[in-house]
């Protein structure tokens, strides 16, 4: 039998359901759904996704814009260290590169005396500069690293003939209180090295014509790096000048093994450079910010800076740019044209590669999406035309370095013994000319290239006497200049030599993206 408590626990329950059954009956029903009510609630979903959608569009607009945002300090110290990073992943090219030894350079002084002999010149005179540098291992800097002075500092080479054979009677004329310094200079030399020196107050080109010469008015050979003023005060002192003969130009035009991989470890090394900065390049980035990354890169392997052209686009239309260069800016259809030397034991590189940077992967992916929305959201005057536009232009660009490519090859195989300079000029422009860019290649195809980067023999189409030897070293860079649009040049080195040719330059360009 329930007590009390549990009957007015069951009544209180049960009254509760009564009312809540009784208010549930008497609660008025929802009206019907009107078609505007409809019509509404479809118009805020589609508002509702359109929002959602433009914070998701705007946030990867933001994404995308994360790298205008980005210090340009950062973004040139990123391509900094990823380039010197990328570089030094191989040297081996460096290997075989070793400093001249001594008795070259001895044997370098009596090839130039035996050509003396053979254009019958009694001798050849010169101060500190290229022509210094190959015979006696001095350069302009090293005599003089403040500037040129006006006190001559000669080497004079007399051939002398010993026991049937010329070798090289080798004399320096010096300042009297210079003569110490002249002697720790290092030249190479078999014996003591022979210096006459002159006292300020008097005329150092009669102590030459009295004591080297012996008073003889004789004929001495001077190159163009002679000053003029010291050329007049041979000729003043009784010696009849003239100017540097075939065979003597031959001497340094005809290199020796050591020479030869002393220009493929420089050229090698300079390409390997632009290779190793091409990965590491980024949008918004200067073209005086590639040239600052790459000369930083190559000094940490022990290359000298020497000259670095960078251009970009338009600005390259102008084979070595004009004076408003160095701030355009990079982005992904750029077309880079970097032409540059270093210096290496003495010797010079001087290549050229025209390509793009890294493209973007071709597949779906986040950060291609990421891009092209933040280009499009963006708008960028730069960068923004006519789609079509903008794809005819790539593929002139393409079509451009191709054609280049393609006369470089032809210039490439002309490089044979006794074949004329002039041919290998005509092979590259006839590649050009046929493929409709006739006057587009504005300079000669190449030249000579050693201590310095230009050197003789010149590759022009009038330089049909002068005939290709083995042993001869030669720049082949034809371009296409495009003017207002871009420009592409390809330059490697090649080397003459028994049979076929040799690239000095490590691997020639594959392609618009592969340099």
């Amino acid at each position: 039998m329930p007590t009390t408590m549990n009957c007015r626990r069951e009544f209180s329950g049960d009254t509760i359901v009564a009312e809540k059954l009784n208010h549930f009956e008497h609660e008025p029903s929802s009206p019907p759904q009107t078609e505007e009510t409809r019509k509404r609630r479809i118009l805020f979903t589609a508002l509702g996704r359109t929002a959602v959608v433009t914070v998701f569009l705007y946030a990867l607009v933001c994404i995308s814009s994360l790298h205008r945002f980005v210090p340009h300090k950062v973004l040139v110290d990123n391509a900094l260290r990823c380039t010197t990073s990328n570089l030094q992943h191989d040297l081996s090219f460096l290997k075989h590169a070793v400093p001249i030894s001594n008795d070259e350079f001895l044997d370098r002084r009596d090839r130039l005396a035996n050509a003396l002999v053979q254009s019958k010149i009694d001798a050849f005179v010169l101060e500190p500069g290229y022509t210094s540098q190959y015979y006696a291992n001095i350069s302009q800097i090293d005599w003089e690293p403040w500037e040129p002075e006006e006190r001559p500092f000669l080497m004079i080479t007399q051939p002398q003939r010993v026991n049937g054979s010329v070798i090289a009677n080798t004399t320096f004329l010096a300042p009297s209180f210079e003569v110490g310094r002249v002697k720790m200079l290092g030249i190479p030399s078999k014996g003591e090295l022979d210096v006459i020196p002159w006292e300020e107050h008097e005329d150092p080109y009669a102590i030459l014509y009295e004591q080297v010469f012996g008073g003889r008015n004789i004929t001495v050979m001077i190159d163009e790096e002679l000053r003029d003023y010291i050329s007049r005060g041979l000729q003043g002192s009784g010696l009849r000048t003239v100017g540097v003969s075939q065979q003597v130009e031959e001497v340094r035009q005809i290199k020796s093994p050591a020479e030869v991989e002393l220009l493929r470890a420089v050229n090698t090394g300079t390409v390997q450079g632009i290779r190793a900065m091409q990965p590491c390049l980024k949008e918004g980035l200067r073209e005086r910010d590639l040239i600052h990354i790459l000369d930083h890169a190559m000094k940490t392997i022990g290359f000298q800076d020497f000259f670095n052209i960078v251009l970009f686009d338009e600005n390259a239309a102008l084979p070595h740019g004009g004076f408003a260069t160095g701030d355009k800016v990079l982005n992904k259809h750029t077309m880079i044209l970097i032409d540059v030397g270093y210096h290496y034991l003495g010797y010079s590189s001087d290549v050229c590669r025209s390509f793009f940077m890294k493209p973007v992967q071709s597949s779906f992916h986040l950060p291609g999406l990421v891009s092209d929305v933040g280009a499009w959201w963006h708008d960028d005057r730069e960068q923004v035309k006519d789609d079509s536009t903008k794809e005819d232009e790539l593929e002139e660009k393409k079509k451009v370095w191709d054609v280049v490519l393609q006369a470089q090859s032809a210039a490439g195989s002309m490089f044979k013994t006794n074949n004329s300079c002039a041919s290998v000029d005509l092979a590259a422009r006839g590649v050009i000319d046929e493929a409709g860019y006739n006057g587009t290649f504005t300079h000669r195809v190449g030249h000579g290239i050693g201590i310095k980067a230009h050197e003789s023999p010149y590759l022009n189409k009038a330089n049909t006497g002068t005939l290709l030897k083995p042993g001869m070293t030669f720049t082949n860079e034809p371009g296409i200049y495009l003017e207002g649009k871009f420009g592409v040049r390809h330059e490697d080195i090649y080397l003459v030599t028994d049979g076929e040719p040799e690239v000095l330059s490590g691997k020639r360009a594959r392609g618009p993206y592969d340099p």
